[in-house]
């Protein structure tokens, strides 16, 4: 006999993280104690948080930034494997993705620091080299090295592996279904108890409010959204995006306005979402389409009513 909503309860968790909130949505049967889960679950996401923050002095990835090259530095099981991935997509996008972008992250004032008119000179001037062909991993060791001077940033990556580690804290408690979210960056797990999907909202990419553009059905899958609407610095009359042209060291122009993915795990999506804001929507869509990626480009006019977007892969 299926089971209905009224032999289970809802829970809604949250806390903060990463500058920004973690939530979990699911139900239980009757009689569950949260309060386990929702110390798990913070748990998992702050360990992420202390690890692969560039705001905390003492992360794993400033300790990387501040090892001298050459040397062989251990690191995290969870560091290791973020870095392999990082690394992987941004040799498979071409470097469209790139964890070694931190010295234009901080030069443009998207970290702990403010922005600096000479640091913006120095990130567009440098020659510049993309992360795979400066970090080394030794993975069996959990190790790592680089090769030349690089200032690595994770912000294109860690909130969606901080996502799946959510999804992956409530499974070791046997809550193996629900909606898991840090932000932008959400995993579905499993159905609701009357076995309907978990639905989400993609934003319109508006400056000014919080609106959906369509709503999704997550089938154990993940999505995560890129965009130039929510993070920005303004240089003059003009608002630029805090995602980074690996080309060319400064914010992005003329990209789409948001660009969001659908992938097995949040960690990918999140990265892959940065991926087609770079390439923008003519290679986006043509590297989607080789990789079997599910992926909406919405652009400027849509908020304004002159368009509509549909995933493709």
């Amino acid at each position: 006999m299926a089971k209905t909503f009224t032999d289970f309860t809802r829970y809604a968790l949250n806390g903060p993280t990463m500058g920004t909130r973690w939530s979990a949505l699911f139900h239980t049967p009757n009689g569950f104690d949260a309060r386990e889960a929702e110390r798990a679950m913070a748990d998992a996401v702050n360990a992420v948080d202390r690890q692969m923050s560039t705001w905390k002095p003492e992360s794993d990835i400033n300790r990387l930034n501040a090892a001298p090259t050459g040397d062989w530095l251990e690191m995290p099981a969870d560091m290791m494997e973020v870095l392999a991935a990082g690394l992987a997509i941004g040799h498979a996008s071409g470097g469209a993705f790139d964890i070694g972008m931190g010295d234009a992250v901080t030069a443009w004032g998207f970290g702990p620091e403010g922005a600096s008119e000479a640091a913006i000179r120095s990130a567009r001037l440098a020659e510049r080299h993309s992360a795979h062909e400066i970090l080394e991993l030794d993975i069996p060791n959990a190790k790592v090295r680089k090769h030349a001077p690089m200032r690595f940033d994770l912000n294109g990556i860690a909130k969606g592996y901080g996502a799946d580690r959510l999804a992956a804290a409530a499974a070791r408690l046997g809550i193996t279904a629900g909606l898991f979210a840090i932000d932008g960056e959400l995993v579905g797990r499993g159905a609701q108890p009357d076995g309907s999907p978990w639905t989400v909202a993609v934003e319109r990419p508006d400056l000014g409010q919080r609106t959906p553009h369509s709503i999704v059905e997550l089938d154990d899958a993940a999505i995560a959204t890129s965009g130039d609407y929510r993070h920005w610095v303004e240089v003059g009359d003009r608002r630029l995006s805090h995602t980074m042209d690996p080309r060319l060291g400064m914010p992005l122009t003329g990209a789409p306005a948001s660009a969001t993915v659908i992938a097995r795990d949040c960690m990918s999506a999140d990265a892959w979402a940065t991926v087609m804001m770079v390439l923008g929507e003519k290679d986006g869509r043509e590297l989607a389409e080789r990789l079997g990626l599910s992926v909406l480009f919405l652009h400027r006019d849509q908020v304004e009513g002159r368009g509509c977007g549909a995933f493709a892969a």
